[in-house]
Parts: structure tokens; C-alpha cells; sequence
């Protein structure tokens, strides 16, 4: 190893070898490969989002019908048979709250969660959630647990 042997690390180099509009002469000269005219051409181009070139895009061709609600509040739902699912693997026993069912990846940690009614829960539990349906309660009831809405 010497200063007579040295180059850059296999893959470290990405640029191409041949410069670009520098002269005749090198093969790259002239329209520097942008070929003649256009908007591609020019220095400073960035293509917009969505852009078809003039054509009418589709985004503003397509019909435009209701509306979204920006004070909307999407929950999470958590159905009865998937907590019942957690107490038969013995992953729980005795309360779920928010943090359990971030560590069980059944909620985000920025999610509001909704107990849902689906399937049947045998085990009582604690269940700790921003809402819960009147079916879920009252199934979270029957099984002797309780339903705390935070």
C-alpha cells in the first residue's frame, strides 16, 4: 500500500464519470444530455406534484362529492375475544389499561381506544378505555369485572 495504489472504497464514488457540459469535446456538451427545448431543459425545473404536463390532472378531473369532518375522533377497536384471547395465553389476568395493550400492539401509543362487544369474555377483568359499546359493558359486567372509561 502506497499513494500509488490508493482509491476509494468499493461503492463510495457515485458520480458519473463523464462531465456534463463541459465542451464538445468530451461527448457531453451542447444540451449537456437534456436534450432540446422544454421545461426539462431549464436550469431550476422541479416537476409539481401531480403534474401532466399541461393535461388537465387527474386530480382535478375526477368529481369532487362530500366532506371530512376535521373535529373527527377515530378510535381503536378492541374486541372482548381478542382480551379473552390474551387471558387464555396468560399475557393478563386481573386489569388491562392503555399501556398493556400498547405492549400487546393492540393500540398505538397516540390511539383512543374503544372496547368493542364481538365474542365473549369469561375472565374478570379490569378493562381501562376512552369508550366502551353498551354490549362490551354489560358483557365486561356479566362476567363480574368492570369497565373503567378513562
Amino acid at each position: 500500500m502506497d499513494l500509488s495504489n490508493l482509491k476509494p472504497a468499493e461503492g463510495s464514488v457515485k458520480n458519473n464519470s463523464k462531465r456534463i457540459g463541459r465542451g464538445q469535446g468530451s461527448g457531453k456538451g451542447g444540451t449537456s444530455t437534456r436534450g432540446h427545448k422544454g421545461a426539462k431543459s431549464r436550469s431550476g425545473y422541479s416537476r409539481k406534484l401531480g403534474f401532466e404536463g399541461g393535461q388537465m390532472p387527474l386530480q382535478r378531473r375526477v368529481p369532487k362529492f362530500g366532506f371530512t369532518n376535521i373535529n373527527r375522533k377515530e378510535y381503536q377497536g378492541i374486541n372482548l375475544d381478542t382480551l379473552q384471547q390474551l387471558v387464555d395465553d396468560k399475557k393478563i389476568k386481573g386489569t388491562i389499561d392503555l399501556d398493556a395493550m400498547i405492549v400487546f400492539r393492540l393500540a398505538g401509543k397516540n390511539d383512543l381506544v374503544k372496547i368493542l362487544g364481538r365474542g365473549e369474555l369469561k375472565a374478570k377483568l379490569k378493562v381501562s378505555a376512552h369508550k366502551f359499546t353498551a354490549s362490551a359493558k354489560a358483557a365486561i359486567e356479566a362476567a363480574g369485572g368492570e369497565a373503567v372509561t378513562l
